[in-house]
C-alpha cells in the first residue's frame, strides 16, 4: 500500500433467491458506496441470491423429499454461471463505479454449487475466483468443496487483496497462504454472526498486521418467499455483524447488528507498516529455514 484508500463493508439483505434483482441491489449499494468516495467495495457471503440458513438449509438432509429437491433447484437455477451475461454485469457494475468489487456468490457449475469469493478490477475484468475450501456444517448439504485456486493476493493500486469466506478463517494454513503472498487488505466475508467472530477477525489482523474488511450476513424470515420452508424461530436468520478492523485489532468502523447498512473506513498504510515493526507472520517473524509452506 501506497496512499491510503476509503473502503465500503456492506450489510444488505439479499432479494432472497433472485440472482438478477440481487445484483440490481449490488449496483444500487455499489454506486452508493462509490459516491462517498470508496475505492473498494465487499458483500457478504453467498450475497448472490442468498446464504443458505441453517433453519431452512437442513431439508436438504432429505435428498427424495420433494421439498429439498425443489428447494436445491431454485437455488441452483439463480446462481452465478461463469462466464455468463449475470457474471459481466457484475464486471460492468465495478466498471462503471471504477471500484474494486468483491461479492459473495452462489457459483453453478454443472449440477454442483460452490461458496465463491469474486473480486471485480475497475476495469469490469474478474481479478480473483476462490471457491470455499470446505463447507462447515449444513453447508456441506449445499455446496461442493473448492481447490487451492485463487488462494493468493491480488496486487492492486490499492494494495494486495485476498480473501478467506467465513470459516476458512479457522484454518491456520489457509491464512498462512495469504499472509506468504503479502496480504494488506484481508476480506473475510462471513454467515458467522456470533460476538466470538469479532475474536477471529480482530485477531486475524493482528496476526496478518494487515486491514481485515468482514460483511456480514442480514437476512429476515419476513423477506423469504412462502415457498421456502423454514424452522420456527425469531425473524433474523443473519444479525449481521459487519466489521473494518485495523492491523493492530481495533475497530475502524462498526460491529453493525440487526440492520443494513454500508460501514466506511480510511485505511491508512502507515498503521499497516507500523505494527509489522515488530511482527510479520511470513517476514521477519518466519523460519522457512524450518518450516516448509506449500499450496497445491
Amino acid at each position: 500500500m501506497d496512499t491510503s484508500v476509503k473502503v465500503a463493508c456492506v450489510q444488505a439483505e439479499p432479494v432472497i433467491f433472485e440472482r438478477d434483482a440481487t445484483i440490481g441491489k449490488v449496483a444500487t449499494l455499489c454506486a452508493e458506496a462509490a459516491g462517498e468516495g470508496a475505492k473498494l467495495v465487499v458483500f457478504p457471503e453467498t450475497f448472490v441470491p442468498v446464504y443458505p440458513s441453517s433453519r431452512w438449509a437442513r431439508h436438504f438432509a432429505g435428498w427424495d423429499d420433494g421439498d429439498a429437491k425443489e428447494l436445491f433447484s431454485r437455488l441452483a437455477r439463480e446462481s452465478l454461471e461463469i462466464p455468463s451475461e449475470a457474471s459481466e454485469r457484475i464486471g460492468a457494475i465495478a466498471r462503471d463505479n471504477g471500484v474494486w468489487l468483491a461479492v459473495g456468490a452462489n457459483e453453478l457449475e454443472r449440477g454442483t454449487i460452490y461458496n465463491a469469493l469474486l473480486l471485480y478490477g475497475p476495469d469490469g475484468t474478474l481479478a480473483l475466483r476462490r471457491r470455499k475450501l470446505v463447507p462447515t456444517n449444513h453447508e456441506r448439504l449445499v455446496w461442493g468443496v473448492g481447490t487451492g485456486d485463487g488462494l493468493t493476493v491480488v496486487p492492486t493500486p490499492i494494495g494486495k487483496l485476498g480473501g478467506l469466506i467465513c470459516w476458512e478463517n479457522f484454518m491456520p494454513l489457509a491464512r498462512f497462504a495469504l499472509y506468504d503472498a503479502g496480504v494488506e487488505i484481508y476480506l473475510a466475508p462471513t454467515a458467522d454472526d456470533t460476538d466470538t467472530w469479532h475474536e477471529t477477525i480482530r485477531h486475524i489482523a493482528r496476526e496478518a498486521r494487515a486491514f481485515v474488511v468482514s460483511p456480514s450476513v442480514y437476512q429476515r424470515v419476513s423477506s423469504y418467499p412462502d415457498y421456502v420452508p423454514i424452522a420456527d424461530g425469531p425473524d433474523l436468520l443473519g444479525r449481521g455483524g459487519s466489521a473494518i478492523v485495523a492491523p493492530d485489532g481495533t475497530y475502524l468502523a462498526g460491529p453493525l447488528w440487526d440492520e443494513e447498512g454500508i460501514l466506511y473506513a480510511e485505511l491508512d498504510p502507515a498503521q499497516l507498516y507500523a505494527e509489522r515493526q515488530r511482527f510479520d507472520p511470513a517476514g521477519h517473524y518466519h523460519r522457512p529455514d524450518v518450516f516448509t509452506f506449500e499450496v497445491r
